[in-house]
């Protein structure tokens, strides 16, 4: 469904769909806060030459996540007051004890608080996870992730066109879709780990009337933005948009969320490449210059907070659009409300608050399922306990 004047109604039962906790022993969740965080610190801690204050802090927050309760901001921190609101109902308690989006976000402010990223002094403004996204970007891997589009050159439009969406989907994985090999399906038919695909509908809502403003809201840096610009050239190239609007993070976030920098990181990684990832690079870099691509941000995409309560101003930006693509698992969380909903609840009825068409790309790594048929369901817990999180299986979704 694309008519959002369709479909006011609240989602069946969603006032009865729990928020995602972390204080569940063994659950996806609690294995987060419990171990990924505690790791993350320390592969923080060890990437930059921190000096003594900088150490202390990273420190203190681990003790703080692994044992004690969630402690405020400083009352000097610039947001200070905002995440007091945000926080209001959790601060002084556990951490594995508030809801697992708010608790992943504000971790990741108060890792950037520990290493000085908003402080006065020379730490202002580093990307703790740069070093890490820069590892990626830099590897041989997209290297023949890059070779192998020449191989898309001389396909028929409708099969690079897929690939380039499957590509974009798949996200780290991106040669799944770029390499267009007889041992993989042919348009039409069903994609291996495809839970949910609604790619037919992606493809009309930008081939039906002219072409318009398509915004793309960017999940990962590197081996992700990569397909995710190539298929922005794509759709800028054979006019299926006039305009594109890339949304990226405002500062670091998630380890390996998308900002400026790496958009910026990326062209120049395609620019710099042989054969077709050259060419692409080269149309993407005149298409920022032209106004064409424009980079956007918004302090929202930092918030701990579901699409549903996104401000006036960038809720106006989305409906001016043509097709909105959210991109990634956080965002697909945000998108529907970070709940234990039951798999067969219809997406387009937990996406009815969103301001206009919108297309979810993602991997699934975390417990957030809507929109499956029942059968689908019955046949992915029968064969594999973790389909949910592991990053075996995706789905494209239209509404």
């Amino acid at each position: 469904m694309t008519d959002r004047t369709r479909n006011n109604a609240r989602a069946p039962h969603q006032d009865r769909a729990p928020l995602i906790l972390g204080n569940e022993a063994g659950s996806f969740a609690h294995g987060v806060l419990a171990e990924r965080h505690p790791a993350l610190i320390r592969q923080v801690r060890e990437a930059f030459p921190y000096g003594p204050r900088q150490a202390r802090a990273l420190d203190g927050l681990l003790d703080e996540i692994t044992g004690d309760a969630v402690a405020p901001l400083p009352t000097t921190a610039h947001d200070h007051r905002q995440w007091s609101d945000w926080g209001r109902e959790h601060v002084g308690r556990p951490w594995f004890d508030a809801p697992f989006l708010w608790a992943e976000s504000y971790f990741y402010r108060r890792l950037l608080g520990a290493v000085g990223y908003f402080d006065d002094g020379p730490w202002q403004g580093v990307d703790p996870f740069a070093p890490f996204k820069r590892a990626e970007l830099d590897g041989t891997t997209v290297d023949e992730e890059l070779r192998a589009l020449d191989a898309l050159a001389d396909a028929p439009a409708e099969e690079r066109a897929n690939a380039l969406l499957l590509a974009s989907l798949w996200g780290n994985r991106a040669d799944l879709g770029f390499r267009a090999t007889a041992g993989e399906p042919a348009p039409g038919e069903a994609t291996p780990g495809l839970v949910a695909d609604d790619s037919a509908a992606l493809w009309s809502l930008l081939t039906d009337a002219a072409p318009g403003t398509v915004a793309v809201v960017a999940d990962n840096a590197g081996r992700e933005l990569v397909p995710d610009l190539i298929l922005i050239d794509h759709l800028l190239t054979h006019g299926l948009a006039r305009r594109v609007m890339i949304h990226v993070k405002p500062t670091p976030y998630y380890v390996s969320d998308a900002m400026l920098a790496d958009v910026l990181d990326c062209l120049r990684r395609l620019a710099g490449a042989p054969g077709a990832a050259g060419r692409i690079g080269g149309r993407l870099w005149e298409a920022m210059a032209t106004g064409q691509l424009e980079v956007r941000t918004h302090p929202f995409f930092c918030a701990p907070l579901p699409y549903e309560e996104m401000p006036s101003d960038l809720r106006e930006q989305f409906a001016a659009a043509r097709l909105t693509i959210l991109k990634g698992d956080l965002n697909y969380r945000r998108l529907v409300g970070d709940r234990l909903w039951d798999p067969t609840t219809p997406f387009a009825a937990v996406t009815a608050h969103f301001p206009g068409p919108v297309a979810a790309l993602r991997t699934l790594k975390s417990d957030v399922i809507t929109g499956l048929e029942r059968g689908t369901v019955d046949t992915l817990e029968r064969s594999e306990a973790a389909w949910r999180t592991s990053g075996t299986h995706a789905l494209i979704q239209v509404a």
